[in-house]
């Protein structure tokens, strides 16, 4: 094999080494059935049997909070900032966000086309780089539910602790941060997220939800929109992406042989810091995008003095190996995803590079 890039993509984006073995030594033959999970029947013993492990190791990490369910759905978050509200937005009721940049952005923007959504705090003023704090946060009396970002890519800003929403479910999109730090589920009504960052590959999204708030999906909505029919059907109610739940799996039992999510906790706090220290001992070379208590130990954004630098910067580490690094179109800067999967060497070898870059450019 050629020597694997530094990837520092947003997502799709790094897998461990060690569950992509592992998948290309069962990839055509999966446990001496003569096939591929890929061709498989979803109604099969053997597929039913990968699936229901991946829910099962996924609570386990999450430490087995008693009354949630796992969900397996397709479509994304993107999916999911619909159907929160076909779901759960009653009648009299409001779906209240905090607004902090352009994730935030779009799933308040669907609540819009459904029902009133209502904004209870927001970081715009701010430009989207930090987190607002946490007694700001407004919730109306009528609130079905308060949504959170938990951490934003494009600004590189991440929650640090979850409000006291009381008796109003807290339901987080966790598409790039899930499993990359101990959770007390408890406080949470619902989390979700897209795969492609921490848990596998893109095509199935994870749910994990107060069964409660899983039951009772609106009659008046499409059938495949609800949530009760996942639930009623263990996720299986139509083909669900097989290879990319086989896949979760994968990267949740390398997850446990990390040391859980406190292992995998440790590991992502000593890169970031590891860049963050790098951006901040520059003498100014190098200039962090997000306010320092926002920072995100997932999507380190940072911008040179100039938008020529910038560029020169991005292309220059393309073809020194590193893939993903310039900063998202809208925003620019540039941008290191440190996802669980990204090893601390590669975060060693960009900062190597950023010291190189600054000694030449300066």
């Amino acid at each position: 094999m050629t020597k694997r890039a530094y990837n520092f993509n947003a997502g799709p984006a790094a897998l461990p080494l060690e569950v992509l073995e592992r998948a290309q030594k069962e990839f055509v033959d999966y446990q001496g059935n003569g096939m591929s999970i890929m061709e498989m029947s979803h109604r099969g013993a053997v597929y039913e049997a990968v699936h229901n492990e991946a829910q099962q190791r996924l609570l386990s990490l999450l430490g087995n909070p008693e009354g949630y369910k796992v969900l397996f759905l397709q479509g994304g978050a993107s999916t999911q900032f619909a159907m929160l509200p076909l779901n759960l937005l009653g009648e009299g009721q409001v779906a209240s966000y905090v607004a902090t940049g352009s994730w935030a952005d779009k799933a308040i923007s669907e609540a819009k086309l459904i029902g009133e959504a209502h904004v209870a705090a927001s970081s715009e003023a701010q430009d989207f780089m930090q987190i607002p704090a946490l007694e700001d946060i407004q919730i109306p009396d009528n609130a079905a539910y308060l949504h959170v970002t938990s951490n934003e890519t494009i600004g590189g800003i991440q929650y640090k602790e979850f409000p006291d929403t009381g008796n109003v479910p807290l339901i987080v999109d966790m598409s790039s941060d899930i499993l990359s730090r101990p959770l007390d589920m408890s406080q949470f009504g619902m989390i979700y997220a897209g795969a492609q960052k921490n848990l596998g590959p893109s095509g199935v999204t994870v749910v994990v939800a107060r069964e409660e708030l899983l039951a009772n999906s609106p009659k008046s909505i499409p059938t495949i929109m609800r949530y009760s029919t996942y639930l009623k059907n263990n996720s299986l109610y139509n083909t669900p992406p097989s290879f990319a739940i086989y896949m979760v799996n994968e990267v949740l039992k390398w997850i446990e042989e990390q040391g859980g999510l406190e292992g995998v906790a440790r590991n992502n706090e000593r890169k970031a810091a590891l860049i963050y220290d790098a951006i901040d001992q520059s003498g100014g070379f190098y200039k962090g995008a997000a306010e320092v208590s926002s920072r995100s130990n997932m999507n380190i954004t940072f911008r040179l003095s100039s938008e020529e630098l910038d560029k020169a910067f991005a292309k220059a580490s393309e073809q020194a190996g590193f893939v993903g690094l310039k900063g998202h179109r809208s925003v620019g800067g540039l941008r290191a995803s440190i996802y669980n999967a990204v090893p601390y060497e590669s975060c060693e070898a960009l900062v190597e590079f950023m010291k190189d870059f600054q000694a030449k450019n300066s």
